[in-house]
């Protein structure tokens, strides 16, 4: 394995470590913590020095849980008297409960003095409330791209894996963090490091800012189809005013009859059952990651009354949208484990794997797979 030397090598000077604060919300995900995390300890074994350091924090410096039920003790609280160059906000799910006034207060006046702030899956709730993301590119996890969007219109939101725009940096999450921390080395200390780093993690491709989420309708459909495929990205552009079937049809030159046939062969659904689902799933990611109301919900996913969109969505998801809406606001609390109990029950009632599926109730995609 190659070894790296330092920018300060030929003087005999060597610069300080950067130093990174994590801050962790409630809720965080660990995989994108640990996709964050891990390039810049890889960087430091390869390197042969400390060319980064890094401390966990919370806002009250107490332990927090992860997504997946694990508890994490911090080194620091956010009042601690730590000298941070970068800060990187880790979120998860429910990423509202934890943006609180004095964590928006607590980000404002840390902007002032740091060099690069920056956020890992949805992050980006907090930064975006604080005003920091404002003219700055944007990514976070398409789940919540529809209802950033509404909340935050002065940040460009993108469905980039990752962007980079100055002195923000925000990974959308999942292993996206890992990409976007080894082009952010890449920059500072050179490709060949983060070459060596891909390699150590057996990463066969480090992704660009390029990149998009999601895997696109075109590569399910290949390239065969290309009125298809124009025919939905106009129905996913158009979602607050749709556009009636017979102008679809005009827009791509085909006949409405041809327009049915498209979607039955290859999406096995009438083109007006899928322009209903894109709007019935942006109004229940709207529906459980905004305050906004269910009528402004129903206004900007082109439902034209609120008993019409009440209807439909109970037709589709089998729940109504005022009760959607009151399980996503609701906070769920462990009840207290009964006593006297062995450590052995405790666990095993109260396990990790309880705690985040507990959690995971109030989230769009919650029981949306039918198993047999």
């Amino acid at each position: 394995m190659a070894s790296f030397s330092h920018p300060g090598a030929a003087t005999g000077t060597v610069p300080e470590p950067q130093t990174l604060g994590f801050l962790l919300l409630d809720n965080f995900t660990l995989i994108s913590l640990a996709s964050a995390i891990e390039p810049l300890r890889m960087a430091n074994q390869l390197a042969g020095r400390e060319l980064y350091r890094w401390y966990i924090i919370t806002l009250d410096g107490a332990p927090v849980r992860a997504s997946d039920g694990m508890q994490v003790t911090p080194d620091a609280s956010a009042q601690s008297p730590l000298r941070l160059d970068w800060l990187v906000v880790c979120g998860g799910v429910a990423p509202l409960k934890s943006v609180t006034p004095a964590l928006v207060s607590w980000l404002q006046s840390r902007s002032r003095v740091l060099r690069r702030i920056g956020s890992v899956c949805t992050g980006s709730w907090a930064l975006a409330q604080a005003g920091l993301l404002d003219g700055y590119e944007v990514s976070i996890h398409w789940e919540c791209q529809a209802a950033m969007q509404e909340a935050y219109p002065r940040a460009a939101w993108s469905m980039r894996l990752f962007s980079i725009d100055r002195d923000r940096f925000t990974a959308s999450g999942g292993t996206a963090p890992l990409d976007m921390m080894l082009n952010l080395i890449g920059r500072d200390h050179g490709r060949e490091l983060s070459a060596a780093i891909s390699e150590m993690f057996i990463y066969e491709r480090v992704r660009g800012e390029e990149d998009q989420q999601r895997v696109p309708l075109k590569h399910v459909l290949g390239t065969t189809q290309p009125k298809l495929l124009e025919i939905v990205a106009l129905m996913e552009a158009n979602i607050e005013e749709p556009i009636e079937l017979d102008e679809l049809a005009s827009y791509v030159d085909v006949s409405r009859r041809q327009l049915e046939r498209l979607f039955q062969r290859h999406l096995h659904c009438s083109p007006s059952r899928y322009y209903l689902k894109l709007r019935l799933t942006r109004a229940r990611q709207l529906l459980k990651q905004t305050p906004l109301p269910i009528i402004e919900i129903a206004s900007a996913c082109g439902f034209v009354s609120t008993p019409h969109f009440s209807k439909c969505y109970r037709e589709y998801f089998g729940t109504p949208p005022r009760e959607d809406r009151g399980e996503s606001l609701k906070i769920r609390r462990l009840e207290p484990i009964p006593s006297p109990v062995t450590e052995s029950e405790s666990l095993m009632q109260y396990s990790s794997a309880s705690v985040a599926l507990n959690d995971a109730r109030g989230e769009p995609t919650y029981a949306s797979v039918a198993l047999n």
